[in-house]
């Protein structure tokens, strides 16, 4: 398979989070790669939730491996990381749920067991501007990326493409939160799905006008119905042991925008760069 369309190049911007929890229980989720750029150059970064990070006893990040440059189709590579939690660098508000690590790290632990790393960055400036959400309509296609239920194509090594639409105006802020809703079939696994908003043909005033896809945001809640009928928000589940008898998911995500990421990449790199 030629990597050769925006849709192709999503299936190798995700990374497989496979963890052990502090109680012994196993859990999936979706982390991704962003390469963000600043005037000293640009840096890859994994990003995903970090309720896939904290309480986790043992972690793995599984890629695909490369020669020469292009994709070794189902040739698996498991990276597996030492005092898990550690590696990441969270958010400083703990009510905003991403984590980041830097990929350099990661691309020097592979090749020192001569393993390549296929990976297709996905470019902070599709993230959308201030002028990019005010053009979006209430009502607009979603596409995200990864491995719900823990679902994936296991021979070689795919993601699970999915779509939606927005549930909430992405232009505003659900909550007053910078987050919005989206109408999709989101269970446990999907935590730290990258979101994008299809353009189609109307155009978008956006950072980058090469591609046809926003960055919108990343997974980071479902909407459960509990017993007593009330519908609340909770992170993503790792895995169905972690769903309470009773519960039932009513298929609304909660995305957080990508402005999230931009800001905890940039907190970051003040932070090492200083």
């Amino acid at each position: 398979m030629r990597v050769d369309s925006s849709a192709k190049r999503l299936l190798f911007s995700t990374v497989r989070v496979d963890t052990v929890l502090d109680d012994g229980s196993e859990g999936s989720g979706t982390a991704f790669v962003v390469r963000h750029s600043t005037r000293r150059g640009a840096a890859d970064f994994v990003v995903t939730n970090r309720h896939l990070v904290e309480g986790v006893r043992d972690g793995a990040l599984v890629f695909t491996q490369a020669r020469r440059g292009f994709p070794l189709l189902g040739q698996r590579f498991e990276l597996r990381i030492e005092q898990f939690p550690a590696a990441w660098y969270l958010h400083p508000d703990a009510s905003v749920d991403l984590a980041i690590a830097p990929l350099a790290p990661l691309r020097e632990a592979a090749a020192a067991q001569g393993v390549e790393l296929y990976v297709e960055a996905i470019d902070s400036r599709l993230a959308p501007d201030g002028a990019a959400w005010d053009g979006l309509d209430a009502l607009e296609e979603v596409l995200f990326v990864g491995y719900p239920n823990g679902v994936w194509d296991q021979v070689n090594l795919m993601p699970i493409l999915r779509r939606g639409s927005t549930a909430t105006p992405p232009a505003l802020d659900f909550e007053g939160r910078r987050q919005f809703l989206i109408d999709a079939a989101v269970y446990p696994g999907s935590s730290g799905s990258p979101v994008f908003i299809e353009r189609g043909e109307r155009r978008v005033t956006r950072r980058d006008g090469a591609r046809d896809l926003l960055f919108a945001g990343v997974v980071s809640a479902v909407f459960f119905r509990e017993e007593t009928r009330q519908v609340v928000p909770l992170p993503v589940p790792a895995s169905h042991r972690e769903l309470g008898v009773g519960t039932e998911m009513i298929d609304l995500g909660l995305v957080l925008k990508s402005d999230l990421v931009l800001d905890l990449l940039r907190l970051y790199l003040r932070r090492w760069r200083a």
